[in-house]
């Protein structure tokens, strides 16, 4: 066995040591026949590896009300809420609701009941799928729904098929697309390739769809990502447009907004999945308006957010039903 993989063998015995069996690190160097320090090293390997997931089990009633609240006010089928991690004002955007979507959605997973699974894109999602324990579902198919790569052609850090094929054993099924055609000539050629289509009808066979939601503003992620340029992203600031969802732009209503990038988008589009299980994690800062636009849809089932998250889009929501009562 070379020295790297022997290594990791002993990181993750020593793992199992620890997090399992429940032994002190002086016990686990005993066991081992390594100190103190190289048991210590080791755990911190595994860690960082990620071969170690941590979960709990269940959530404070505090969130499980507010949860409840909100699948009353917004029409949700189920609301799943990660309590607050933040610390003096330092919040981790993404670490709690990761943590709770990738259990769960492991859980959905492993039951054998999904043949098919549609993925969007996106941090959150990324960070879902990097925090789920690994599976063998070989027979699973998982598909892109909203185009793999960029403008410019290049991969997408946040392209979840391949790390979602690696935890699953399932195999993966990309849409060799971008997320946005640069014109609306170039997506009616798209469109007009087979395997596209093939793809794209694959996906809307899909037993259930993970999706991430974007907000939309001058300088945000879609001209971060060189998904859009300048123009574009100017004629959306200039709109109603609050959320990309699926590479579709919408209100805070829930309503479509008449942009030109609406007319470019070369994925699956949002109506396709209206009716089937469609959960929508979303994690960060400045995501309460376009997580309320996206619900307004009417697409979205399930809902995993976190809590700071949460209680912002339960303000706003309140405000606009008060705001619809006063009229």
């Amino acid at each position: 066995m070379a020295a790297e993989d022997w290594t990791t063998s002993l990181a993750i015995r020593a793992a199992w040591l620890s997090f399992i069996g429940r032994r002190t690190q002086g016990e686990i160097a005993e066991i081992l026949g390594v100190s103190a320090a190289k048991v210590h090293r080791l755990i911190a390997q595994a860690q960082r590896d990620g071969l170690i997931k941590f979960f709990v089990e269940a959530r404070p009633a505090d969130c499980i009300e507010l949860e409840n609240t909100l699948v009353d006010l917004l029409g949700l089928q189920h609301c799943f809420i990660a309590p607050d991690l933040s610390y003096k004002g330092q919040r981790d955007p993404f670490g709690a609701v990761a943590s709770f979507a990738g259990q769960f959605i492991h859980g959905l997973l492993a039951n054998g009941s999904v043949a098919c699974i549609g993925v969007g894109m996106g941090r959150t999602l990324s960070a879902t799928v990097a925090a789920m324990p690994k599976m063998q579902r070989p027979d699973l198919a998982i598909v892109s729904i909203a185009g793999s790569l960029t403008r410019r052609l290049s991969a997408n850090p946040y392209d979840v098929v391949q790390p979602l094929q690696a935890a699953t054993g399932g195999e993966g099924f990309y849409l060799p697309v971008p997320y946005l055609a640069e014109t609306i000539e170039e997506k009616e050629t798209f469109h007009g390739q087979r395997s596209v289509q093939d793809l794209i009808a694959r996906a809307e066979g899909a037993d259930l769809f993970v999706v991430g939601i974007g907000s939309v503003s001058a300088d945000g992620h879609l001209l971060q990502r060189k998904l859009v340029t300048r123009e574009e992203a100017d004629e959306l600031a200039s709109s109603r447009a609050c959320v990309d969802l699926m590479g579709r732009f919408y209100d805070r209503e829930g309503d479509m907004v008449s942009v030109s990038l609406n007319e470019k988008a070369v994925g699956l589009h949002p109506e396709k999945t209206r009716g089937s299980r469609v959960i929508a994690v979303v994690g960060g800062p400045g995501k309460a308006e376009a997580t309320l636009g996206a619900v307004r849809t009417g697409v979205i089932s399930d809902l995993i957010i976190d809590e700071a998250l949460a209680r912002e889009l339960l303000s706003l929501a309140q405000t606009k039903e008060l705001a619809e009562v006063a009229k």
